[in-house]
């Protein structure tokens, strides 16, 4: 972590990972708010259509793990510069292709951008944070990257509701504000260094079995909503793109309000006790999307949903507190394609299981909540390397 001393002082690697993260929500929270409209009205997917989309963009999520490859020709800063581009330009060509193969390919560039980013980023923040204030920075960070999802709903609104732009113009210059602000972090900010070498192999340890079936549980819980709840706004309730905005402005006002204080109470009273709290939320909340009947119970179990997202950082700061610090690189990668194996196959299977039935789709959701919530009972009150596990202990 040290630098230069003839460095500017805002040149820091919290200032580095605030920035970056406030460029993803522009690009990346542009392309989701946007999407579900999109492909209804210019594409004409159906549930099916749009399983398989998602499926195809969780497959660079699912080839997370060569990151440690990469890593041995480009550092880990610079790769996520390249990351950026990627996401960013996939973004800005998205309305160019409204059609099922023009979208398969531009999501697939986007998607690997934000995969690559988002493994990079977990890596490099655990290895440049300590652990005592890993938990309210990361909190802090998605405060931030929320503030910057709230302006950028509102700017999306104005173009689609007062300028009434097409997608095409929307999707690049969102973009594109991205793409430029990017290339500014890439001129603006030193090669940081880190404490500690990086394994550059890849690592699988049985010590860390419980943080990898939690992740990998989290993997299936974000599809669930990332796919099927947005969805459900629309195809179901009649959700207009201004309608889904909106709604995204109230989930990031909310994370911008809570997200420190949610990252300040899982320091308080352990990832333990946060989890069990998410775990129990997410099952009422999976059963409620089954049953819901209004447009309006549908919104308010959209943002509280939403909202647990803050709450699931407990497993990235459970890990640091157990891993070798040498391992934090190779298992971002291993940990993003494990999340990542149901992704892939949840959205496309799913897909189908919407069209027969919509609400069984939520249930399903609601048991993956509930054996989350098994495996969160079994994290120690302190964890840390020699006691990551209450009962199953493996060397």
């Amino acid at each position: 972590m040290s630098q230069q001393q003839t460095e500017p002082a805002w040149r820091t690697p919290k200032n580095f990972l605030i920035i970056i993260s406030i460029i993803v929500p522009i690009a990346f929270s542009s392309w989701m708010a946007l999407l579900n409209n999109f492909v209804i009205e210019k594409a004409n997917f159906d549930g099916s259509d749009i399983g398989l989309l998602q499926s195809v963009r969780e497959i660079p999520g699912f080839l997370a793990f060569t990151t440690v490859f990469v890593l041995l020709f480009i550092r880990e800063q610079k790769f996520m510069i390249v990351s950026l581009l990627l996401l960013t330009a996939g973004t800005a060509i998205t309305g160019l292709f409204p059609s099922v193969v023009g979208l398969l390919i531009t999501t697939l560039i986007m998607s690997t951008g934000f995969h690559y980013f988002e493994t990079l980023k977990q890596s490099l923040s655990l290895q440049w944070l300590t652990k005592e204030e890993a938990p309210e920075v990361l909190g802090k960070l998605i405060s931030v990257g929320a503030l910057a999802s709230l302006l950028t709903y509102a700017g999306l609104w104005v173009m689609v509701e007062v300028f009434k732009l097409d997608y095409a113009w929307v999707y690049g210059i969102s973009g594109g504000i991205g793409f430029i602000l990017v290339l500014f972090i890439a001129f603006a900010f030193p090669q940081f260094k880190t404490d500690t070498p990086q394994t550059k192999k890849l690592v699988l340890k049985k010590r860390y079995w419980l943080y990898y079936a939690l992740t990998f549980m989290s993997g299936a819980r974000r599809q669930i909503f990332t796919v099927f709840a947005g969805f459900l706004m629309v195809e179901k309730f009649g959700y207009s793109v201004s309608d889904i905005t909106l709604l995204f402005l109230i989930n990031y006002l909310f994370n911008f309000l809570f997200a420190k204080k949610i990252g300040r109470f899982i320091g308080v009273v352990g990832e333990r006790k946060a989890l069990i709290v998410e775990y129990v939320g997410l099952i009422f909340v999976f059963v409620g999307y089954g049953l819901v009947q209004t447009a309006e119970w549908a919104a308010a179990l959209y943002v509280i949903d939403h909202l647990f997202f803050a709450l699931a950082l407990a497993i990235k700061t459970y890990f640091q507190k157990i891993a070798d610090p040498a391992d934090m690189a190779s298992t971002a990668g291993v940990s993003f394609t494990i999340n990542h194996i149901a992704a892939v196959v949840i959205p496309v299977t799913f897909g189908f299981i919407w069209l027969i039935s919509p609400s069984s789709v939520f249930y399903i959701g609601a048991a993956m909540a509930a054996v989350s919530l098994l495996l969160s009972l079994n994290i120690p009150k302190k964890p840390e390397e020699g006691n990551e596990v209450r009962v199953l202990k493996w060397s």
